[in-house]
């Protein structure tokens, strides 16, 4: 099986397009999201009908479960309380009750997703170094897993000490838990603006880390033109 897996989208419809065009060209067998559908962009409703519609697999991030009331809004820096508020009012009731209904984990055929950590889930830690990837290894049962959370793609690896990786291709040994962060679609953090996302050969046990160039501009311009911080146009186009 071949698997595209996608994360934090972030509202960012004009760069989920790009990447699931390009999935769909590659002849991925199954799309899986790890979370963040909403937040930020001015697209969430569409970006979640197009996740919904496209992904076999789907965990809630905290943007998500914000969205939804379940995680008050205090708790996120202003920019991203000013877009939760607004994306909350522009949200469907159904959409409100797909994103409740998300769970935090999800185990797949010998792999697992997570947004940001198996170990609390519901706390949305994140991962950036290895002492909290050792931390996330101590809960994480299956061989395989992928997340999101920070934007920034890397692999961990449950050796000792835990080493990491920000190789573009590698093969996991499945003898090693490994840990994945698949980027962000829309919104990367590691000052390469194009969006991200992870593909996944079990047969071979490769890990590609893609990235696809998209409108940047007219996804900057939904958000100005929504009355949304023009922060978050500004930072598309620097990729952080």
């Amino acid at each position: 099986m071949r698997y595209g897996v996608i994360g934090d989208i972030h509202g960012n419809l004009e760069a989920l397009q790009a990447v699931l065009a390009e999935l769909e060209a590659a002849g991925v067998d199954q799309v899986l999201c790890v979370g963040d559908v909403v937040g930020y962009g001015a697209d969430p409703e569409a970006c979640l009908h197009l996740v919904e519609e496209r992904c076999s697999g789907l965990v809630g991030g905290n943007h998500d479960v914000a969205a939804t009331g379940q995680n008050p809004l205090d708790l996120f820096n202003p920019y991203a309380r000013r877009a939760l508020e607004w994306t909350v009012g522009h949200l469907s009731s159904g959409a409100h009750e797909t994103l409740a209904r998300l769970p935090l984990t999800a185990q797949m055929n010998g792999f697992a997703l997570v947004h940001s950590s198996f170990f609390a889930p519901e706390r949305f830690d994140y991962i950036f170094a290895p002492s909290q990837a050792r931390v996330c290894f101590l809960k994480q049962e299956a061989p395989l897993a992928f997340f999101g959370h920070t934007h920034i793609p890397i692999a961990f690896f449950h050796t000792d000490p835990i080493t990491f990786s920000g190789e573009v291709e590698l093969t996991v040994d499945p003898e090693t838990k490994t840990l994945i962060n698949v980027g962000s679609v829309g919104q990367p953090r590691d000052e390469d603006a194009r969006a991200c996302y992870v593909l996944y050969d079990s047969e071979t046990r490769t890990v590609s880390i893609r990235r696809v160039t998209y409108d940047i501009e007219r996804a900057a311009k939904r958000i100005t033109d929504a009355g949304l911080p023009e922060i978050l146009a500004e930072r598309l186009f620097l990729g952080r």
